[in-house]
Formats: structure tokens, sequence, C-alpha cells
């Protein structure tokens, strides 16, 4: 496991499967993944909303009942500061405390190709399908938000 960014950074998605890790004979990435993504949930970076964003945006699951909403100050075309809202699961929540982390200093250009696998490798363990929508619902805020890709699915990036 590299660190990029200051992040620890998990395997790529050759390696089959959906969190892009590789396996493991003793399981302690995935323990050190499940308590990273515990520690976003329990103390979210970024949270809270922007006085004045350049854009804001909210999507809910509908299927589990997670909000997430994203609020960004774009100067530039440079994310200047992000902040997100919202409620919901361990996975959704440390997934959008992690995507801000990402965002805060980066160019909408270079937040536009943040993808899905980009996003199961930041939480870095195998996600389940009933847990996909979840894990991706701020990535959808973002794409939605900013670019009005309002039928992202999470489907293509």
């Amino acid at each position: 496991m590299a660190e990029q960014g200051g992040r620890p950074r998990g395997g790529s998605a050759e390696h089959g499967r959906t969190g892009g890790m590789p396996p493991s004979d003793n399981g302690a990435d995935e323990q050190f993944y499940r308590e990273y993504i515990l520690d976003h949930y329990k103390n979210p970076r970024n949270f809270g909303r922007l006085e004045s964003p350049t854009i804001s945006h909210e999507e809910d699951n509908p299927l589990c009942g997670d909000i997430v909403g994203i609020d960004l100050a774009v100067k530039e075309g440079n994310i200047a500061d992000v902040r997100f809202h919202g409620r919901g699961c361990a996975i959704s929540q440390a997934s959008a405390s992690l995507l801000t982390e990402r965002l805060k200093g980066i160019s909408l250009e270079e937040a536009r190709k943040i993808s899905k696998e980009d996003v199961f490798e930041e939480l870095g363990i195998e996600i389940s399908p009933a847990r996909i929508k979840c894990a991706l619902l701020s990535l959808k805020v973002l794409k939605v938000g900013a670019w009005g890709l309002g039928d992202w699915s999470g489907d293509e990036d």
C-alpha cells in the first residue's frame, strides 16, 4: 500500500475485487481499511456547510436513506474549499469525507476525472453489491452538482 497526497492507497482494480485491494493472507490490510473508514465516519473531514458556495448539491439513496450534500467554493477553476453534509451509513459518510479531502485544491477538470474506481480505491476494501450505491453517493453528488449529469448512475465515469 503506497501513500499519495497523505492518504493511504489500496491496490489497483486489476486485482479483480470491487474495492481494488490485492488479496491479503492475514487480513491486516482489510482491518486497517475498516479502521480507516470508521475514523472518517466518526471524525469526518470537511463536514458542514460553506456560507456562500459556488456549487451546492444534495442527493439521497432512497434504498437505504443515506443523504449527502456537497458545497464547493470554486475560484478561477479550482476548488478552493469544500464541505459535505448528510447522514447515513459508515460507507457513504466515509466516502464523502475521503472525496472532500481529495477535492480540496484541485481543478474542476481534475475533479471531473475522478471515477468510481478511484472511490473504491480510496475506501480500500471490497464493497459488496448492496453497498456500491452508498460508496458512490458522494461522487454522484459531485458529478450532478458540478456538471449537471443528472442521470449519472455510476455505471460510467
